[in-house]
C-alpha cells in the first residue's frame, strides 16, 4: 500500500532567504482573503509568514506574480502551529478575516508615483479607491476599513513650498485649485476647509477606522486639529495676517499623537513645527538606519503585526517630515521604530476612540532624499524592500481578528 499526504496549506515564507518578492506576497494574501480562503499571519515565524488554504488558483497566482511559496501537508502545518503556540517562542498565529476596503486620500490628478502607498499598492496588486475633500466631507469614509493620507498639508499653507516654488506654474495652479475647491465646498479659506476634512477624518478614526499617514500628512494633521479656530497662516497663504500670539492658543488636547510643539511662524522656512527632526539631523546617508522595536507576539499582537519584517534594521529615508521629535510625543503613543542615536521616532502607533492610527516618517522608503520632480521609484527593482513592507503591514492590519492589547 502507498499513502499520499494530502497537501492542504500553502506557506508564503517572508524571511530574507527564501522569499523572492515580499511586496507581492502581501497582494497574494489579499487575493486569498478576497477569495474567502483561510489565512493566518504567523507573527515572527520566518519574517512574518502567511499560512493559507491550498487551492490551485492560489498556486497559479503565486507563480504568475513571482511569489515564493511552499506546499505543506496537514502534519507539517500542525507542527508549525504547535511550535508557534509554545510559550517559549515569541510567535503568534493571527487569523485574517476579510480583505479590507482601502481608500487613499489624494487630490484629483495626483500621479500614483507621487505617493509611496499608491505605488506599493499598485505593485502588490492590492485594489484601492481614491477619495478627496468633497467625498470626505460627504461621509464617504464610512464605506472604507482603511484610510491612507497622502503627503498633504492640512494647515492650509500649501506645504510651505512658498520660498522655493511660489513662482512655478505647478505651485500657482495647485494654490488656485485648492482655493476654488474650498469655495465650491462652502468655505472662505483653504485652511478652514482642510480643518473640516481633518475633523471628519478624526471622527472616522474615533468611530473605529484605521488611518495610516506618511510624511507631512502626519504632523500637519495634528497641527490642524490643535489650531482649530485659530488663524496660524500668514497673508501669502490665506490673504490676511495670522492671529497675534497664536502659539499660546493652540490646544494639544485635540491632537492624536503630538504635544508641546512650537509652530514655525516664518513662511520662508520649509517646516511646520518642532515635531519634525529633518533640520535637526546630523546623520550621514550611508549610516542612516532605524531599528524596529521588538514586542511580545502573544501579548502585544498589534505592534508585532505592524513590525513584521525580514530585518530589524531598515534603511532611512527623508521627507518633508522625516522623523518625530520624541519630546513631542504624547505618553500613550507607542514607538514602533527609532533612530536612537538621533533620539528620533520614525514610526509610531496609537489608539483613538475605537480606531487606530499609524504615522510613518519620510516620503519614499527607496528614494533617500525625494525632491519635487524626481523620477518615480521602480518597485520592480526593490521587491524585498523592508521600508515598504511596513506600509503593507498596515494595509493588512484591519483584516486581523483583534485581541485586546495587554501592555
Amino acid at each position: 500500500m502507498s499513502f499520499q499526504l494530502q497537501a492542504s496549506q500553502i506557506l508564503i515564507p517572508m524571511d530574507a532567504e527564501t522569499q523572492e518578492n515580499h511586496l507581492k506576497a502581501y497582494g497574494i494574501t489579499y487575493f486569498a482573503l478576497q477569495n474567502n480562503l483561510n489565512v493566518q499571519w504567523l507573527l515572527n515565524y520566518r519574517g512574518g509568514s502567511f499560512l493559507i488554504s491550498d487551492t490551485e488558483a492560489l498556486r497559479r497566482e503565486c507563480k504568475i506574480r513571482g511569489v515564493s511559496f511552499e506546499v505543506l501537508s496537514d502534519e507539517k502545518s500542525q507542527s508549525i502551529l504547535e511550535e508557534i503556540q509554545s510559550p517559549s517562542r515569541n510567535m503568534e498565529a493571527v487569523i485574517l478575516e476579510k480583505a479590507p476596503k482601502i481608500a487613499v486620500y489624494a487630490p484629483t490628478g495626483n500621479k500614483p508615483w507621487d505617493d509611496a502607498v499608491t505605488m506599493v499598492l499598485t505593485y502588490a496588486e492590492i485594489p484601492y479607491e481614491t477619495i478627496y475633500d468633497g467625498a470626505v466631507l460627504g461621509d464617504a469614509l464610512l464605506l472604507y476599513d482603511w484610510l491612507h493620507l497622502h503627503h498633504e498639508d492640512f494647515t492650509g499653507q500649501y506645504g510651505k513650498f512658498y520660498r522655493n516654488y511660489r513662482t512655478t506654474p505647478w505651485y500657482i495652479k495647485e494654490k488656485a485649485d485648492a482655493e476654488a475647491l474650498a469655495f465650491k465646498l462652502g468655505y472662505s479659506k483653504v485652511s478652514e476647509e482642510k480643518l473640516a476634512v481633518a475633523l471628519k477624518i478624526r471622527d472616522y478614526v474615533i468611530g473605529g477606522g484605521f488611518m495610516f499617514a506618511m510624511c507631512s500628512a502626519t504632523d500637519s494633521f495634528d497641527i490642524a486639529l490643535a489650531a482649530a479656530g485659530v488663524d496660524i497662516a500668514e497673508p501669502m497663504f490665506d490673504g490676511d495676517p495670522s492671529e497675534p500670539g497664536y502659539q499660546g492658543k493652540i490646544d494639544f488636547e485635540n491632537t492624536f499623537a503630538f504635544k508641546d510643539f512650537i509652530l514655525e511662524r516664518n513662511p520662508m522656512i520649509y517646516e511646520f513645527s518642532s515635531i519634525d527632526m529633518t533640520d535637526k539631523r546630523q546623520i550621514a546617508t550611508n549610516t542612516d538606519y532605524f531599528t524596529l522595536m521588538e514586542f511580545s507576539a502573544k501579548w502585544d499582537p498589534i505592534p508585532t503585526m505592524l513590525n513584521q519584517n525580514h530585518t530589524m534594521l531598515v534603511k532611512g529615508f527623508m521627507g518633508q517630515t522625516t522623523a518625530f521629535n520624541r519630546a513631542t510625543l504624547k505618553s500613550n503613543i507607542l514607538v514602533l521604530a527609532e533612530n536612537k542615536l538621533n533620539e528620533e521616532a520614525r514610526y509610531i502607533h496609537g489608539i483613538k476612540g475605537r480606531g487606530f492610527f499609524t504615522f510613518y516618517g519620510g516620503h519614499d522608503p527607496e528614494d533617500y532624499q525625494h525632491r519635487v520632480g524626481d523620477p518615480k521609484t521602480e518597485l520592480e527593482l526593490h521587491p524585498t524592500s523592508p521600508g515598504y513592507r511596513l506600509i503593507l503591514n498596515n494595509v493588512l492590519f484591519p483584516a486581523a481578528k483583534k485581541k485586546k492589547q495587554k501592555t
